[in-house]
């Protein structure tokens, strides 16, 4: 959002506290039917407690919202001088495409009337409150899976000393293309564990699935976890197999096999973000260690809450290659 919270320096941050509580909170209501009703809820203790993280999440969201199209506003008036100054760059910098932020990307929607200001926001919290944890979550499961599979560990291994023999300190987006097994590593861990269990729609119109009606503004949920497991599309479901994503052995699999991310017009709109964090992160740790765990999948105690998360948590231990 071309922001910062500082929140590894400021670990009392009420943004992120506020982010924490209210998972713990949404998750503790999804669990709850009599809690569904906004009316009832609003007058528990609960209830209040999310209204007031609620309001803490839109403020900082509309701050951040608010400083930057004032500052946007303040820079048209110099707009002018800017474009005369632009006509004096060489050439191949006027050719160099512009980086924005993804809210400056927004806010260029949001000026053509694109998109309204609600959405504008909705947008920026999606990615704010969504963008951190299914993206560590991500990282650590696939961690964990290398750990317990030595032999994929150093296939992935290789790939990545190849790939970091000839690359600068500095890598693009084009440069990550190249580590084509790694993407097969971290989808297949995606497949088993995904970070989000569970994704909900509602039924915009009556809906007949195969004899099952499903009326007119009811909430239907999708299970990704048993989607991803199905031994009809997933021979051997529940083995760690990056190879199932190689080309040649992904030809003719449904597309909505495989949704980690969601998928049609509401699917996630940070995924290929996501997913470029998750390889960086990756590459860059199995650049520099080789990664065991003793932690067997069932010590895990697996729990599907927002997130899929490990109940204990997960052991690996790091060796500097």
């Amino acid at each position: 959002m071309g922001s910062s919270l500082k929140v590894q320096e400021n670990a009392d941050s009420p943004y992120v506290n506020a982010v924490v509580r209210i998972s713990e909170l949404v998750h503790k209501r999804q669990r709850s039917p009599w809690m569904w009703y906004d009316s009832l809820y609003n007058l528990t203790p609960s209830g209040r407690e999310h209204s007031k993280c609620l309001k803490i999440l839109h403020d900082f969201t509309n701050m951040v919202i608010d400083e930057r199209i004032a500052e946007r506003e303040a820079k048209k008036s110099g707009a002018q001088k800017s474009q005369e100054d632009h006509e004096n760059v060489e050439e191949n910098a006027l050719t160099r495409k512009k980086r924005l932020a993804f809210l400056d990307l927004l806010l260029e929607a949001y000026g053509n009337g694109e998109i309204s200001r609600e959405g504008l926001q909705e947008e920026v919290d999606t990615f704010m409150f969504e963008g951190h944890d299914t993206t560590s979550a991500a990282i650590t499961w696939t961690l964990y899976l290398l750990a317990r599979h030595p032999d994929i560990q150093r296939r992935a291994h290789q790939e990545i000393e190849k790939f970091f023999s000839h690359r600068p300190d500095t890598l693009t987006v084009e440069d990550l293309k190249e580590l084509r097994y790694l993407d097969c590593v971290i989808k297949e861990a995606q497949r088993l564990f995904p970070s989000v269990p569970v994704l909900g729609r509602t039924v915009s119109e009556d809906y007949n699935l195969n004899g099952y009606i499903a009326p007119k503004g009811s909430t239907i949920l999708t299970s990704i976890v048993a989607l991803h497991r199905n031994p009809e599309v997933w021979p051997a479901p529940l083995q760690f197999d990056p190879d199932r994503f190689l080309p040649e052995n992904s030809q003719g699999r449904h597309p909505f096999a495989f949704i980690p991310f969601s998928a049609g017009p509401r699917n996630c709109i940070g995924q290929r973000f996501a997913f470029l964090e998750v390889k960086i992160v990756l590459s860059y740790v199995l650049h520099n260690f080789s990664i065991a765990s003793t932690q067997t999948t069932d010590e895990l105690h697996t729990c599907s809450e927002l997130i899929t998360r490990p109940k204990e948590g997960i052991f690996v231990t790091l060796a500097k290659r």
